[in-house]
């Protein structure tokens, strides 16, 4: 098959499509009995996560097959062009793993300047969030707004927990304690490519997380970028999808959400991990 022209219009169509053929992969088999491996303590990997993953390589494969790979659970493959896919086919596996209709695919790909065009499905609720660079973020085709809620008391959060709780729960506990008794309400929803999809859809307001890994964050950064959100790294850096801690929220909230995350960190005497 001849691979469409790579712009950002056309590499968006290709994970738009790939993500579709993922989640219909996991919708299929997520009455179905698991096969469940742990991977760590509390990290661990499917059946489904394996089958929506090969497919999904084949269909990028056979789509740009001089583009590299970076996938969740067969790792990174090199390419001979400047284009990387970022891939998680299933993002909320401990969800799945448990028929917690609540997880999705994620699609991402990179050029030299940064992310291009991304997708995160959610194949229980038939909702497929997009992006392209410079060309807007939209679920099921309709244009995506961020959030316009400006204060932490009107709004409602998002977090996760990372697989290291256990062993460094400081941060992600100490940073969850602190607003959660300032903010509207907080959510812990087990996807951080969904919970990134919802703050570019104004679901939520803002979120935040420790310890995430470049498939979880590569599609959903874009998302909230071009639905006119602000995501950054917890302590205000610029975002960069390998550096794994995230704060995201529609632009009102950022200054007030920030100021009180790095106040935290500035307490703590945090230095991030590069």
């Amino acid at each position: 098959m001849a691979h469409d022209p790579e712009t950002p219009a056309a590499l968006r169509r290709t994970a738009e499509e790939g993500a579709r053929m993922a989640g219909r992969i996991l919708r299929e088999r997520f009455p179905q009995h698991r096969t469940i491996e742990f991977k760590g303590g509390i990290d661990l990997v499917t059946d489904a996560d394996r089958a929506s993953e090969a497919a999904l390589l084949d269909f990028l494969r056979e789509r740009h097959p001089h583009h590299a790979i970076l996938a969740e659970e067969s790792g990174a493959t090199q390419g001979t062009d400047t284009f990387r896919w970022i891939v998680d086919p299933l993002d909320g596996t401990t969800n799945y793993s448990h028929q917690v209709p609540h997880f999705c695919v994620s699609v991402a790909v990179e050029g030299p300047e940064g992310t291009v065009a991304g997708a995160v499905y959610d194949p229980m609720r038939d909702e497929l969030f997009s992006a392209a660079k410079g060309q807007g973020a939209t679920l099921n085709g309709v244009p995506l707004k961020a959030s316009p809620t400006a204060t932490l008391e009107r709004a409602l959060l998002c977090t996760g927990f990372p697989y290291d709780v256990r062993e460094r729960p400081d941060l992600p506990v100490g940073l969850f304690s602190q607003l959660i008794l300032l903010a509207q309400g907080m959510r812990r929803t087990g996807s951080a490519a969904l919970d990134l999809a919802y703050v570019a859809a104004g679901r939520f307001d803002g979120y935040f997380e420790f310890g995430l890994k470049p498939w979880d964050i590569a599609a959903g950064g874009l998302l909230v970028a071009e639905a006119g959100g602000v995501i950054v790294h917890i302590d205000g850096r610029p975002f960069d999808v390998l550096k794994g801690d995230v704060l995201a929220s529609g632009a009102n909230l950022a200054p007030q959400l920030m100021t009180q995350a790095k106040r935290f960190l500035d307490e703590i005497g945090w230095t991030p991990r590069d």
